[in-house]
């Protein structure tokens, strides 16, 4: 079982980690149920956030009664807080940590910062990120980015020890100069979106493009116990790049170049209600993550709500991805319709 080393701070844990993000879209049941099964799997790493509605204290029901009590040690536990303030960065690590029902974070993040955090910026974020951490709340200061400028300064500032950005084998030279900054300044590098958001569907080919990096941690959002099979399933059989595999990687970059939408949902809200992550990505999800549910009445008529973008570009101001979404919408919008009348045909 290949292990990970989270930079400095010298936690070291087995190669897939757990993304909780999903479990928010579960019962406490299946969720719990789901958690101690990726423990008993094998893996020591849960990400979750404050944002993220009821999936801290889905990871207190599973943990805190029982495995918290007796292996606290062995669980690397990290949450976020979206926080602007310090006033509100204090009630969100509290509410945290009686959801996790634990008294510390391993990792503590402020969550897809606008900007590079640091003593004396004014905002007093970091201070209070300090300030927990000698308070023994937080074991270690960290920062989760979509905006490869601020995570490139959080990994030469030396004020984090981890950093959380996308990644994935549709990444960009900027994101593989991002790994090495963090290699070099021994911070430690958390992979979100391996999955590109659905885009990518075959699990081995991103397996083992990321077990080809010493020091990405890659974190999978988990709903469903077969999901988890999946990923438990290569912690001792881990993919190897083979010459097929890398074929098929050189392939999907070509499929996928140029402008698409990753669904992060930084772009909402929609003054008039578009659901902005799905639909900007409509064409390529019916080709490569076919499903009815991107057919029914709803989606239909989600779809529909396009005609009514009235172009304020609020969209196109918060995409940390600097897309033209008003634009991208209308695309996938007319590619949309074309499939619903059989013009054109999905899988």
């Amino acid at each position: 079982m290949k292990q990970i080393t989270l930079g400095r701070t010298g936690i070291t844990v087995p190669q897939n980690a757990f993304g909780a993000l999903p479990i928010q879209r579960i019962s406490e049941e299946e969720a719990v149920r789901i958690l101690r099964r990726a423990y008993d799997g094998g893996m020591r790493f849960f990400d979750t956030a404050r944002g993220y509605t009821d999936s801290e204290e889905k990871i207190g029901a599973a943990f805190g009664d029982d495995l918290f009590a007796h292996h606290r040690e062995e669980v690397y536990i990290a949450s976020k807080t979206m926080a602007k303030t310090p006033e509100k960065l204090k009630e969100d690590l509290d509410t945290t940590l009686k959801n996790l029902r634990t008294d510390y974070l391993d990792i503590y993040q402020l969550h897809c910062a606008p900007q590079l955090y640091a003593p004396g910026d004014g905002t007093g974020l970091y201070e209070c990120m300090q300030e927990a951490k000698e308070q023994g709340k937080i074991r270690h200061i960290s920062i989760t980015a979509h905006l490869i400028q601020v995570a490139m300064d959080a990994a030469e500032s030396g004020l984090y020890d981890t950093i959380q950005f996308p990644f994935s084998y549709l990444s960009s030279d900027k994101e593989l100069a991002l790994v090495e900054a963090c290699r070099k300044n021994n911070i430690g590098f958390i992979a979100m979106k391996g999955l590109a958001g659905g885009l990518i569907t075959r699990s081995d080919a991103i397996m083992a493009y990321m077990a080809s990096f010493d020091n990405v941690l890659p974190i999978w959002g988990v709903q469903k116990m077969t999901e988890l099979e999946e990923w438990l399933s290569y912690m001792d059989d881990t993919p190897e790049m083979t010459d097929e595999i890398r074929a098929f990687i050189e392939n999907e970059k070509k499929e996928l170049a140029g402008d698409f939408c990753r669904g992060c949902g930084y772009c909402m809200p929609c003054p008039k209600g578009i659901m902005i992550n799905q639909c900007a990505r409509m064409s390529l999800m019916l080709r490569r993550a076919p499903s009815e549910a991107w057919l029914t009445p709803k989606m239909q008529s989600e779809m529909k709500k396009i005609e009514e973008c009235i172009e304020c570009r609020q969209c196109e101001k918060r995409c940390p991805y600097g897309l033209h979404t008003p634009e991208l919408l209308k695309k996938n919008y007319e590619d949309y319709k074309k499939v619903l009348s059989g013009e054109i045909s999905v899988r």
